[in-house]
């Protein structure tokens, strides 16, 4: 069996260390000021990540590509030169056309290579819950498993990531489309924070609003610690834009009552970042199917 590259993209925003840690490779989509596309670098190389939200407290507004058709082209031949396979986990369709794109790019690519196997998938997701995703595939494939083994075996626990995520204002994610529902549920209620979710079919949904900072930070914590009941050593990522103390306080509220979880806090990087705006914090695992919420 030929070995099996696990590739993600620039919404995933795992850290170095994680990418590291498993083996998983990501291609970059592009932020776009002033006409000018900058690549959308997780280990942020291109721009200090505080500048880039102190931009957006000012203010102004990042728009994002998805991954170029050039970028796959680039990578998939590259992995397939070597003799590997690739199973692409890309953010959730509902939030970008990455996944059409490189599935039109695999296609054709393909033609060239008969005996490879290149397969994208949505994996419902986005941020550091397609990044949980990434990283089940390449435990996955360390077990020896086949690309098509690894996405049987990934589709039923996509519903399985719990994300929550508190932002400071609506204002990014309404501009960017990238919240349903968001002014009727909210309204301009002054204090209130939301908590929103990755819903059942890959939209950011709200789920509730909670009044005050840090309340909205507990209930991170606190919907997370009901999430991974009965979890061994549960994994869970926590990612930030530019406000890592708040990033600790939900780690240290979550070690109280899960004292053997695995934690890892991040960056959100400048795809996610240009969407959710400055001072978000998510809190990302696997756990209790989203279902129950009923989104």
């Amino acid at each position: 069996m030929r070995p099996v590259k696990i590739v993600t993209d620039s919404c995933s925003d795992l850290p170095k260390e994680l990418r590291e840690k498993y083996d998983i490779d990501y291609m970059m989509m592009n932020t776009v000021k002033d006409g000018v596309e900058t690549p959308a670098d997780l280990d942020w190389n291109n721009i200090d990540p505080r500048d880039f939200y102190n931009v957006m407290r000012g203010g102004e507004r990042y728009t994002t590509t998805m991954v170029p058709p050039a970028e796959f082209q680039k990578y998939f031949r590259a992995e397939l030169e070597k003799g590997n396979d690739i199973v692409y986990i890309a953010c959730s369709g509902k939030l970008s056309g990455s996944v059409n794109v490189g599935k039109v790019e695999a296609e054709a690519i393909l033609k060239d290579y008969p005996d490879a196997t290149i397969i994208c998938v949505d994996p419902i997701n986005a941020c550091l819950g397609e990044g949980l995703i990434a990283i089940k595939a390449a435990q996955f494939r360390d077990q020896g498993m086949s690309p098509q083994q690894i996405v049987d075996a990934i589709m039923p626990i996509c519903n399985n990531v719990n994300q929550f995520v508190t932002v400071h204002n609506l204002g990014a994610l309404k501009a960017a489309g990238r919240v349903t529902g968001s002014s009727a549920f909210f309204g301009d209620l002054l204090g209130v924070k939301p908590i929103i979710i990755s819903d059942k079919v890959g939209n950011n949904s709200p789920l509730k609003k909670v009044k005050g900072r840090l309340n909205s930070l507990k209930e991170l914590a606190n919907l997370t610690i009901d999430a991974v009941e009965g979890e061994e050593k549960p994994l869970i990522l926590i990612g930030h834009a530019d406000c890592i103390e708040e990033a600790e306080k939900v780690k240290e509220i979550v070690l109280e009552k899960v004292p053997d979880a695995e934690i890892y806090i991040a960056y959100i990087g400048p795809i996610i970042g240009a969407s959710i705006g400055a001072d978000a914090v998510g809190i990302f695992s696997f756990g209790k199917s989203i279902e129950r919420f009923g989104i």
